[in-house]
């Protein structure tokens, strides 16, 4: 795990210190985090499945990546900077809402992050990191809707939380697919 240092935040996201990222996930201390939802222009979602040896959630499906921004850097900038080291490519992002949410994990670690939510679009070659990512596809909302259903432990805690508001957004952003 990074032994890079992350942002504290308290409920309304204004920034109270840092800690050490593995001290923030040990403690259960609440901390600024990104979520990347990135779609081709025909309305499929890019997933991608963790690798293995993360650190939790490894082999699990999420969204496109995420993360946490460092001390001093703008979230959004954040969001684009680790689309690309995870995912090899870039394009324009826009926050679509944010949420708060407190997942613990078998292996004692805890997920407590204010999470801000991004998503663009994006059709090209995608170059993941292969100690970031397992594997990766592009699928339909309701093909994703289905497979959470029928089995939700495939997926991370916060992309099962976040996935109906991001239904909701992509319903408006391409209600021209559905005519």
């Amino acid at each position: 795990m990074e032994t890079h240092e992350i942002i504290l935040v308290n409920e309304m996201d204004e920034e109270i210190g840092t800690a050490p990222k593995m001290d923030a996930h040990e403690k259960g201390l609440l901390h600024r985090a990104f979520s990347v939802f990135i779609f081709n222009t025909a309305g499929k979602l890019l997933l991608q499945q963790r690798a293995d040896e993360k650190y939790h959630c490894g082999g699990l499906w999420t969204n496109t990546c995420c993360s946490h921004p460092m001390p001093g850097e703008i979230t959004e900038q954040a969001a684009a900077r680790r689309l690309y080291e995870e995912m090899g490519f870039q394009t324009a992002l826009q926050e679509i809402f944010h949420f708060t949410y407190n997942s613990r994990f078998e292996n004692g670690l805890t997920e407590y992050e204010y999470d801000h939510v991004f998503a663009g679009e994006y059709e090209g070659p995608v170059q993941p990191d292969k100690k970031e990512v397992k594997d990766f596809r592009f699928l339909h909302l309701y093909k994703i809707k289905k497979m959470m259903e029928e089995d939700p432990a495939q997926f991370t805690p916060w992309f099962i939380i976040a996935f109906p508001e991001v239904e909701n957004w992509w319903m408006t952003k391409y209600q021209h697919l559905l005519a």
